[in-house]
């Protein structure tokens, strides 16, 4: 019984092949807007950084399944201090997400707007000037939207905006959070949008 709901799900929400189209979207963008409870001494985590990554979707007339990769160097860092206490940080997420975009048909010849929402991996981490370092790995959700507009037949651009939050984090007990670990942050990126 469960395989045959499994099935129905995977056919209702998969896009039919003769509609779908794979994009593949390398972005760069910002992240800022954060909070955090791991032990962050110059809290900057809410400062805006610069991130990349690639998002590569399979989308239908409406729906589509998406993977997102995104990289944020210097997450914990600000660049206005001259002996900075955090020499080195990153925060990653790997996420799967269900996409709901505005019909094909109604928008061939302008932006394209959808929603997008789902869950995956969250990896943050840093190393102060005194060799400490403190990594995470929790499970996360991500939820935003964006608009795709085609150029070309085979180029165009994207933008997207994104929050991202983790949740289930367990209180380490070695003093690398306050309170159960956490991390959430806004992502705004720009991206060249490539049908496959």
């Amino acid at each position: 019984m469960r395989l045959r709901i499994l099935a129905l799900a995977v056919v209702l929400l998969t896009p039919s092949a003769a509609l779908a189209e794979w994009q593949l979207k390398p972005f760069l963008g910002v992240t800022f807007g954060g909070s955090t409870t791991l032990l962050e001494p110059e809290m900057a985590v809410g400062s805006v950084n610069v991130g990349y990554g690639v998002n590569a979707v399979l989308i239908g007339d409406t729906l589509g399944v998406e993977a997102d990769l995104g990289y944020a160097p210097g997450f914990f860092q600000r660049g206005d201090l001259q002996q900075p206490l955090v020499v080195r940080s990153s925060a990653t997420t790997l996420t799967g997400n269900l996409l709901i975009a505005v019909p094909r048909h109604l928008t061939q010849y302008t932006l394209r707007p959808y929603f997008v929402g789902g869950g995956g991996l969250m990896h943050a981490g840093f190393e102060d000037f005194f060799g400490l370092t403190v990594t995470s790995t929790l499970p996360a959700l991500d939820v935003g939207g964006g608009v795709t507009g085609f150029l070309t037949n085979r180029f165009g651009l994207n933008w997207d905006v994104r929050y991202f939050r983790s949740f289930g984090g367990k209180d380490a007990g070695m003093g690398v959070s306050i309170g159960p670990e956490a991390l959430s942050f806004w992502r705004a990126h720009m991206a060249l949008a490539i049908r496959l």
